[in-house]
């Protein structure tokens, strides 16, 4: 084999070499080095989300476990789930009841990703994440209540009524207020939609014994308490046909 032929190999062979030797880089990322660890994030879905937001659910804003909220941004949090409360407000006494229920949806989301009874038991969060003062829970969950009540609200402003969803919304209400009027009021409109007129009394004599002027409430009471009769009257002629045919 010739001399030269025979260098050229050789010369060949240590560049081979040396670019094994050298770290690859790409886009300046040095790949000898471990990458550095990806933040890890969590949602929090928001339960009865209406369709008219997207999906059943919806997912929360995002949150980095590493991030740390101080008290100045949870105000801030609050305050703008305060304003799109506000600004659904406006839009239901404009009868616009999918622009409402969209707020109310988001401003939800907002306090989804801040409340502590979500936040505390998903891992990566610790007191030391989230610092809230006694104040500011109680700001949260006068908007989230409202919120829920509202949207219970809206929902019996439609056409086609979801009695279930109006009475989820009401009970998550009653969960924190159990004596609130309106709360109890739509968990007595809901369950007469759905047939159960004995279950729809006791809320509206809840709600009465509440507010005992709100002729809405005596109203339903009135058809709750028309329909339990009707039932029963339709019981003992059942019963009389039964006796009578033997």
């Amino acid at each position: 084999m010739p001399i030269n032929l025979i260098c050229m190999f050789l010369a060949c062979g240590r560049k081979l070499e040396k670019s094994r030797s050298k770290p690859t880089q790409t886009r300046g990322l040095d790949r000898t080095q471990d990458p550095p660890a990806k933040a890890v994030l969590h949602s929090f879905p928001m339960m009865g989300a209406g369709k008219e937001d997207s999906d059943e659910e919806v997912a929360a804003p995002l949150l980095y476990k590493s991030q740390r909220l101080s008290t100045e941004r949870i105000w801030t949090l609050l305050h703008e789930a305060g304003r799109l409360k506000a600004k659904g407000n406006i839009f239901y006494r404009e009868k616009n009841i999918r622009s409402a229920v969209s707020c109310y949806h988001r401003a939800l989301l907002i306090i989804r990703s801040v409340d502590p009874e979500v936040t505390r038991p998903v891992k990566g969060y610790s007191p030391d994440t989230i610092e809230f003062v006694a104040e500011q829970v109680d700001v949260l969950r006068e908007v989230q209540l409202d919120c829920y009540n509202n949207l219970a609200a809206c929902l019996l402003q439609k056409p086609s009524v979801d009695y279930s969803r109006v009475l989820k919304y009401s009970l998550l209400v009653l969960k924190w207020r159990p004596a609130n009027v309106k709360a109890l009021y739509r968990a007595g409109v809901a369950t007469l939609g759905t047939g159960n007129a004995q279950e729809a009394k006791e809320y509206f004599i809840k709600a009465h014994r509440e507010q005992p002027n709100d002729a809405r409430v005596r109203r339903h009471l009135q058809m709750a308490e028309e329909k339990l009769n009707l039932e029963h009257e339709r019981e003992k002629a059942m019963c009389r046909d039964m006796f009578s045919s033997n």
